[in-house]
């Protein structure tokens, strides 16, 4: 009896990272419909109906992690419907971690919602990972920033509800600890993990060694960032001949990258990435990175954006019913005392939608120039 049970409760399931869930799910997935008619499978009106019709089930109505009504915002790996506070914290988990995808600002592919389908919802989530939550321990809406990073770091990251407390959770972090407890000293991981795990029978005092860690998460969020990173123009030579640039950006503590051009100076990428936007505000930091196999990728420059403008035009124009094309602001080249404007910076409306288009020319690097073109999207949205 107690068998069936745990394997009731899916245990097994979380011997497995949650991004590998999620291609285990996704590859089912596939399999089950390889003699299938696939004529629709890439169709994004396919993909949003059927995207509707999960928001539309009682239990995504509202945010998995806090009860938020109408969330927006979805953890792939997971298969939760979250708010756009929650999806702050879920974003600095990191992809290998948390995958976090917008309903309305994203395009959704069917493969992509067969998957979210497949893991249930809200309701099944919930009954994974908070299935030994204690008692009063779940979030409120209106909780604190440190609350809400605290709680989603323990359900997801740590997977501190999953099984009951009393007996050991299986899960490869705490077999290693238990293992080999002379190792803790010089393995972070599995210290770290331990902590967590128990840490709510913990005083304060006990987890001052994980503050510098949590303080990834204890950051509240202004708003989202999208960027377009478009192209890149004449870069410097790496290779023998030529160079495999790649863009990675950071933004706080969080980064992302773009996939490799191989074998080219002027590589056009035409990715979007989306970071979460921290308060202070800091600088958008980009660099661009030749890629190698065998030894360190090397540096093609790099540049600083202040986006504090783009937030303040997007706050000023949030309500704004102008639709056409209208030029908000403008910054010269020949006056950007920073040197990093290859040419006229432009904010604008664009469909509704306030962006600014920036080609940078980048620093401590003997040529080149990135185009990106960045929007700020605000909480409300």
């Amino acid at each position: 009896m107690e068998r069936e049970g745990m394997e009731g409760n899916n245990l097994l399931h979380f011997l497995d990272t949650p991004s590998a869930h999620y291609r285990r799910t996704c590859d089912g997935f596939e399999a089950e419909n390889d003699g299938d008619d696939h004529s629709d499978a890439s169709d994004p009106a396919n993909a949003r109906e059927m995207l509707e019709c999960l928001l539309n089930q009682p239990a995504n109505k509202f945010c998995a992690d806090c009860g938020i009504p109408d969330p927006k915002w979805a953890a792939l790996p997971f298969g939760a419907f979250i708010c756009i506070k929650c999806s702050g914290t879920h974003r600095s988990l990191g992809v290998h971690i948390s995958k976090v995808i917008s309903v309305n600002l994203d395009e959704w592919t069917d493969e992509e919602v067969n998957c979210l389908a497949e893991s249930g919802g809200n309701s099944v989530v919930n009954k994974r990972y908070e299935a030994f939550l204690p008692e009063n321990k779940k979030i409120k809406q209106d909780c604190s920033t440190e609350e809400r990073n605290d709680f989603i770091r323990k359900k997801y990251q740590f997977q501190q509800f999953v099984c009951d407390p009393q007996f050991s959770c299986p899960l490869p972090l705490n077999k290693r600890h238990a293992a080999d407890k002379h190792q803790q000293h010089n393995n972070n991981k599995h210290g770290f993990g331990h902590a967590f795990r128990n840490s709510w029978r913990k005083k304060d005092s006990d987890n001052k060694g994980l503050k510098k860690m949590s303080d990834v998460g204890m950051i509240e969020f202004v708003g989202l960032i999208k960027v377009n990173i478009v192209k890149g123009t004449d870069l410097a030579v790496r290779d023998v001949m030529s160079s495999d640039p790649y863009v990675m950006i950071n933004l706080g503590h969080q980064s992302m990258k773009t996939r490799v051009i191989k074998n080219t100076l002027n590589p056009i990428w035409n990715e979007r990435l989306m970071l979460s936007i921290p308060d202070p505000i800091p600088p958008l930091k980009l660099q661009v990175f030749d890629k190698d196999t065998f030894s360190s990728d090397d540096r093609m420059g790099e540049a600083d954006v202040d986006i504090r403008p783009l937030i303040a035009a997007t706050k000023e124009h949030e309500n704004s019913t102008i639709n056409e094309l209208t030029e908000l602001y403008r910054w010269s080249a020949s006056e950007d005392s920073n040197g990093v404007l290859a040419k006229d910076s432009v904010i604008s409306v664009v469909n509704g939608k306030v962006k600014q288009e920036i080609t940078l020319k980048l620093q401590n690097v003997e040529r080149g120039e990135v185009e990106i073109e960045i929007e700020c999207v605000p909480l409300s949205q």
